[in-house]
């Protein structure tokens, strides 16, 4: 019986393995007339069961009593499109955003980048007046 349940768990894992791999979560990139290049992100999900049992019956052998199944279930969506155009790079979500928080951090790096753009515009201003003087 373990060899039948462990032929059965073995098959199914390997069409797991051929559907989901890398390539499945960080898609391949997509480049644009005018180079930008955009990179699909997607979460996967997946369940697996398998199980067996003897049966015992007065007319068959011992080599003949097995009886399993087992199953699989694999859910690919697509959550956000990485895009990077020139030096700038975005990360565009599919889904809504479910609460502040998440709108939040979402937004986190383009406030980093507004800020840095900030600083340096100042620096550049002090810089030029300091040169004046």
């Amino acid at each position: 019986m373990n060899e039948n349940i462990e032929r059965l768990t073995n098959s199914t894992l390997e069409k797991i393995k051929e559907i989901v791999n890398a390539d499945t979560i960080i898609g391949k990139s997509i480049t644009t007339q005018d180079g930008t290049v955009i990179i699909p992100v997607s979460k996967v999900s997946y369940g697996f069961a398998s199980g067996g049992s003897d049966f015992c019956s007065g007319k068959s052998d011992a080599k003949d009593m097995f009886g399993g199944g087992n199953g699989a279930g694999v859910s690919i969506v697509p959550v956000a499109f990485l895009v990077v155009s020139g030096e700038d790079v975005k990360l565009l979500q599919v889904e809504s955003f479910s609460s502040s928080i998440d709108r939040i951090i979402a937004m986190a790096p383009e406030i980093v980048d507004k800020i840095g753009s900030a600083i340096k515009k100042r620096k550049k201003s002090f810089d030029s007046k300091s040169s004046e003087n």
